[in-house]
């Protein structure tokens, strides 16, 4: 395995984590930011947050794995 393989394995690792931590949270209620202002209507709905990193992400490793297929 070289080295950028090893980079892009550990990236998809993170990045199904952050998947499922990002669908943990729809059934979590909202402590803390703007949806804790919401209380128990927060139960259901996915944290932007968890969102936003999820697809950061993503797209670090779509774009690190399209340049690694070009070389």
């Amino acid at each position: 395995m070289t080295n950028n393989e090893d980079v892009i394995k550990a990236l998809h690792c993170m990045t199904d984590a952050a998947y499922k931590g990002m669908k943990d949270t729809i059934p979590m209620l909202a402590k803390k930011g703007r949806a804790s202002y919401l209380g128990e209507r927060s139960i259901g709905h996915q944290d932007p947050g968890a969102t936003s990193s999820y697809l950061i992400l993503k797209t670090l490793l779509e774009t690190i794995e399209s340049r690694h297929k070009s070389k």
